[in-house]
Parts: structure tokens; sequence; C-alpha cells
């Protein structure tokens, strides 16, 4: 299995980060929340020689997907994300799928709480988080579709997967643009909330 590689974009005026991830070997590549400015990831996937063959929605949110249409409009793209969040994917994700790109794959992990179908997709020993995970913060409980006690447990679930695991955030909204685990667990106190009650006071209070 090959090692897909991660290249991390600016990619609006919210701080948004999109993501071209892509097989090294093989030259194929995946656009993960193409965001506002779409036209970042497309500059920098042809600068790489990389082909989109799929394109992967973390959540439905307006700020990660605007750029969607300009994506697929390129053609033989297909669309995947949870249903619950976006309407008619090509690829319907769910738990624990692996989806092939290149020599190598990503792993989908549903990880509900900000929307009711986010995700987070694992390739190796990262992960890209979307708005469930940011770095020394998490996403938001309050807004339409929401529901705390879903992201506590999904974060709870991320504290499971090994320290050394790489952080790739939906925003550029902590002190550094990635991190790993092990800081998340020793600097983010939403992670450390040491039961349900703690979290809600601290994300909703």
């Amino acid at each position: 299995m090959v090692d897909l590689q991660i290249v991390q974009l600016e990619a609006s005026e919210m701080d948004n980060f999109s993501y071209l991830v892509y097989c090294p070997e093989t030259g194929q590549g995946a656009a993960i929340d193409p965001s506002m400015h779409p036209e970042v990831l497309l500059a920098e996937a042809e600068h790489r020689g990389v082909t989109l063959t799929l394109l992967l929605n973390s959540h439905g949110h307006p700020d990660h997907i605007a750029g969607n249409p300009q994506i697929l409009a390129l053609g033989g793209i297909r669309l995947g994300a949870d249903p619950s969040d976006v309407a008619n994917p090509d690829l319907p994700l769910s738990e624990g799928m692996k989806i092939p790109l290149g020599k190598g794959e990503i792993e989908v992990l549903q990880t509900p709480g900000h929307t009711p179908g986010s995700v987070i997709f694992k390739t190796g020993n990262a992960i890209i988080t979307g708005d469930t995970l940011f770095v020394g913060r998490c996403g938001r409980a309050d807004l339409p579709g929401s529901k705390v006690e879903d992201l506590y447990n999904s974060l709870q679930r991320i504290k499971t997967l090994p320290p050394e695991t790489r952080v790739y955030p939906g925003h550029d909204y902590g002190p550094t643009p990635t991190s790993t685990l092990r800081w998340e667990l020793e600097n983010n106190e939403f992670l450390n909330c040491p039961d349900l009650a703690s979290f809600i006071k601290l994300r909703l209070g």
C-alpha cells in the first residue's frame, strides 16, 4: 500500500483549508472540501501533474462545498459524501468504507455532531477532520442539525487513534495549521472534558 500525499491549501476568506490528496506513483488524486476558491486546488493539482478522480466532502456546510460544481465540471470525477449532508452523491460514504486512490486508500470514519453527516478521512497516520476537530478546538454544536452529544462521542472516538496521528483540520483556527493527536490530548480542552456534562457546559456555555 502506497502512502498518499496530503497537500493543505488555504481556500477561503473564512480560514478554510481544502486538501489535495494523491498517489505519488499513479498521479490519481482526490479533492477534499474545495471551499470557496476551488481554483487554488485545481492549480495545485495541475502543478503536481495530478488527475482528479474523486471529490470528497467532510460535511455539507457551504463554506466547504461551494467549490464542488467547479471541480465536478472537469468530468470523470465521483462525488463522495454522506447523504445526510450532501444530496445524491455518486459515492455515499459510510462507516469503515475504504476508498481506493491509485495504489493507496482513504478510510471513512463517521463523526456526527457538527452536522449529522460529518465524516473524517483517514489515510496512513493522518486524519482530515473537517469541522469535527480543529487544532486546539472542536466544531460548533449550536447550528441547525448539530447535536452536542454526538460531537462528544465522535471526539471520544478520535481520542482512541494512535497519538502520532497527524491532524489536518478544516479551518486554520489554531496556533499551527496542523498538529498531532498527542498535542491535542495535551492541549485541547474539548478533548479533555472528563464527561459529557462538562463538555456540554464548555461547548455550549
